[in-house]
């Protein structure tokens, strides 16, 4: 099995030059975004970052509730995430609680969608 790169993450950083005023990427650079949309990719993970752009935090059981899964086939796939630093996890009691704690994941779920449902157009500009 191939090794996977591991994400370049900037977050907390000074904010980025635009992508056009960056250097071409590197070999590590591009395997780290691959990675990181490999991350991304999968469907249920999508899923499972919608239903967290919506609410602050949101407990394991509702997540599985809501992308009807088990709360296990849940724990397992928001792991990947939190691996990734996307998200941060809380516990209380018996539950644990999970939060987007990258601010980036919203925006690219949004820039996804516009995409999607407009095609040429370009999102967010004026």
């Amino acid at each position: 099995m191939e090794a996977m790169a591991t994400p370049i993450r900037t977050s907390g950083q000074a904010e980025a030059a635009p992508l056009r005023d960056r250097p071409l990427l590197d070999d590590h650079e591009a395997a780290g975004v691959a990675a990181l949309f490999k991350v991304l990719s999968g469907t249920t993970r999508l899923r499972l970052l919608h239903a967290l752009s919506r609410a602050e935090e949101v407990r394991v059981s509702d997540l599985a509730a809501a992308v009807d899964m088990s709360q296990q086939g849940v724990s397992n796939q928001l792991q990947r995430l939190v691996d990734q630093k996307i998200l941060a996890t809380r516990r209380e009691g018996t539950s644990i609680y999970y939060r987007i704690v990258d601010p980036c994941v919203p925006r690219m779920l949004e820039f996804g969608l516009c995409l999607l449902e407009s095609p040429g157009n370009a999102c967010g500009q004026p």
